[in-house]
């Protein structure tokens, strides 16, 4: 900056620590910026089995913040860069870019991660996401949004496993709420997650686990835990329900119960190595 040969110094003083000032603050928010990305990238890829959630919209806030609370790890992937500042105060581990990138689920760690909800702007977008993630990992469980319900079948046939309609499923809950309201609310307390007494959880029967290939009735679960086994489905997808006393655990296998949040957490376990 050129100052003329009258300027006051006082005044040029004032404007060259202004000056200063305003550099400074610029490069040491760029530092900071820098550093908490490293640390966010660094804290991603120390993570194992953690789900991808695919844009941070209303649904996919409740739904980050419902897994954040079971204690389960999220990377959350949002392409538009004005809710860099909500997901710094909400504490989530986050990538700002395309999620239909490979690149960028790379960097979410998709190959280590057990699951991915698509939910993206457009039913096209998230089909184009669901066919990307299982090409990166053929294991990983997919979950996607569908807007249509002509959308469903082309979700399912590009690898989702499962694919949900929140308008279909708001329409069927008011429906229930009027034909079925005992049932409802039978439901809702069993998965109030603020509940201790009553829960609803499914537990998958691992390798090594002290319960594998004992019966129903030797566990003895129903009598010293006094859980209750509503279903078992098997590795090929095929569910049991109301299981028979002499029904076995197998390796594999996941069972449903029903049960106080203590009794079930005893369960899991006797359910895993």
């Amino acid at each position: 900056m050129c100052f003329h040969h009258g300027f006051n110094p006082v005044w040029r003083q004032f404007f060259l620590y202004l000056i200063n000032g305003i550099i400074k603050f610029l490069v040491e928010g760029w530092i900071r910026s820098v550093l908490g990305r490293q640390k966010l990238n660094n804290q991603i890829k120390k993570l194992d089995d953690h789900y991808i959630v695919c844009g941070y919209g209303r649904i996919g806030q409740r739904l980050t913040q419902y897994l954040v609370q079971k204690y389960i790890n999220v990377v959350v992937i949002e392409k538009d860069s004005k809710h860099e500042a909500h997901l710094d105060g909400d504490g989530v581990l986050y990538l700002i870019g395309e999620a239909a990138n490979e690149n960028v689920l790379i960097r979410a760690g998709i190959k280590r991660a057990s699951g991915i909800i698509a939910g993206v702007g457009t039913d096209d977008e998230n089909v184009l996401l669901v066919q990307l993630a299982r090409q990166l990992n053929p294991d990983i469980f997919v979950v996607a949004r569908s807007s249509r319900d002509s959308s469903k079948k082309t979700l399912e046939e590009a690898g989702a496993h499962k694919v949900i309609s929140p308008y279909d499923i708001g329409a069927r809950r008011m429906a229930h709420a009027i034909l079925r309201p005992t049932v409802i609310k039978f439901l809702e307390t069993a998965f109030n997650d603020e509940s201790t007494e009553f829960q609803f959880e499914e537990i998958r029967i691992r390798q090594g686990a002290k319960l594998a290939n004992v019966s129903l009735m030797d566990s003895v679960i129903r009598q010293e835990m006094n859980l209750i086994v509503i279903a078992i489905q098997d590795k090929k997808g095929e569910m049991i329900f109301n299981p028979k006393a002499d029904t076995k655990f197998v390796i594999g296998d996941t069972i449903i119960v029903m049960g106080s949040a203590k009794s079930i957490k005893q369960l899991e376990s006797l359910m895993r190595v």
